[in-house]
């Protein structure tokens, strides 16, 4: 398998995951198991082993810039960096499912962020926790 089609499986795994998140009011016990623990143990161990196979004696690292460029032109680890970020994105977007079910944020409020999550991470995660902070004060 190149890195090229373990990207593209990775993706798809990565998608079929967060449709079935996004469907969580209705799969509530599979999207705890899949999306929740599964799937985000399938990429840690795909991580692993990505980073276990090609770091080791690679050119690059993490102290600069040009040195984190260097690192990531190399495919296999370019695919450990996206695989790092599928992971804790697909986390984080648990994470908000959970904690808005926790707060009685409306789930058509929360839908908007989970899709910010998963393409922008961060900024989905921004978004969230202005609507949290809101939901909170209101």
């Amino acid at each position: 398998m190149t890195a090229d089609q373990a990207f593209a499986l990775l993706n798809l795994v990565a998608v079929a995951a967060w449709v079935l998140l996004a469907l969580s009011p209705w799969l509530p016990r599979a999207t705890t198991t899949l999306t929740g623990k599964v799937v985000p143990i399938f990429f840690a161990i795909v991580y692993v082993v990505l980073i276990g196979g090609n770091l080791p004696g690679s050119e690059g690292g993490f102290s600069s810039l040009p040195e984190v460029a260097t690192l990531f032109s190399q495919p296999w680890l370019l695919l450990a960096g996206w695989t790092h970020y599928l992971a804790f994105d697909l986390l984080l977007g648990n994470w908000e499912l959970r904690d808005a079910s926790k707060r009685n944020i409306p789930y058509l409020v929360v839908l908007p962020c989970l899709a910010l999550t998963f393409l922008f991470g961060p900024a989905g995660w921004l978004i969230y926790s202005i609507v949290r902070t809101f939901r909170k004060s209101g």
